[in-house]
């Protein structure tokens, strides 16, 4: 992980008609670090991703990648979306389209890449992932897996600069999630700065270099994995904890 802040959030408040999603929040994400958003169904995790790659305008505050205002109007904010993948639970495949199709229209169509060029990269990325061999079979032939696996490789293949990861897992089944949450885990190994927002609790120690705990639209939490799990110092955080163990029942 650099020193160099990559994505700066200041002072980002979102509302939805009378309703405070976000209030507040100030976050700073250096290159190379893996961020893991944590929170209770609500709080406001996936309005902050949204917020992070322009699809939603902020109410007040800024977002910043590499010191350029995300919220940028017009062809700047399709210039630094390109920078940032993001990830959803739904695949958003085209169904009509092969996964090769699917992974290279993008960048030959937006980035104005060669159809050589980005076809070598999608080969490597999907050798990579264990797909090659699906590269022309369509989404409905595929696994809900494979084809979470396929939407990574198509946002990696435009090569940002930061990832983004919404609850990538929740729509899988338990044999799938792994499979998944194994190609995220490599993308850390290799150095790509990632903002993850999940339910895993295993997977968040695993893979985080830090976690942030959100709760009405407020950061609660901002510690190393091994002090949240262990020592969060909020209540609120300790009540969220609980809700993912259990104590054996005894027999009366």
């Amino acid at each position: 992980m650099e020193d160099k802040i990559l994505l700066e959030i200041s002072g980002l408040v979102k509302r939805f008609g009378s309703e405070t999603v976000l209030n507040g929040i100030d976050l700073s994400v250096h290159k190379g670090e893996v961020v893991v958003v944590l929170g209770p169904s609500g709080c406001g995790k996936s309005t902050l991703l949204r917020c992070m790659n322009g699809l939603e305008p902020p109410t007040d505050g800024t977002v910043l990648l590499d010191g350029k205002a995300v919220t940028a109007d017009g062809k700047k904010i399709t210039e630094l979306r390109q920078k940032i993948g993001m990830v959803f639970q739904s695949y958003d495949l085209f169904p009509h389209k092969s996964i090769m199709d699917n992974i290279t229209l993008a960048p030959i169509k937006v980035q104005k890449r060669p159809k050589r060029e980005v076809e070598q990269d999608a080969q490597r990325l999907l050798k990579r992932v264990g797909l090659w061999e699906k590269r022309k079979a369509y989404p409905r032939e595929l696994s809900g897996g494979q084809k979470q696996r396929a939407a990574i490789i198509r946002a990696l293949c435009m090569n940002p600069e930061l990832m983004l990861f919404d609850e990538v897992t929740a729509a899988l089944d338990p044999e799938m999630v792994k499979e998944v949450l194994d190609v995220i885990l490599e993308l850390a190994e290799s150095g790509m700065t990632m903002v993850i927002v999940t339910h895993e609790m295993q997977f968040a120690r695993a893979v985080a270099d830090r976690i942030i705990f959100l709760d009405n639209g407020k950061i609660v939490e901002n510690s190393k994995p091994d002090e949240f799990f262990t020592n969060p110092k909020s209540q609120r955080a300790k009540d969220f904890l609980k809700t993912f163990s259990f104590e054996k029942r005894k027999n009366s």
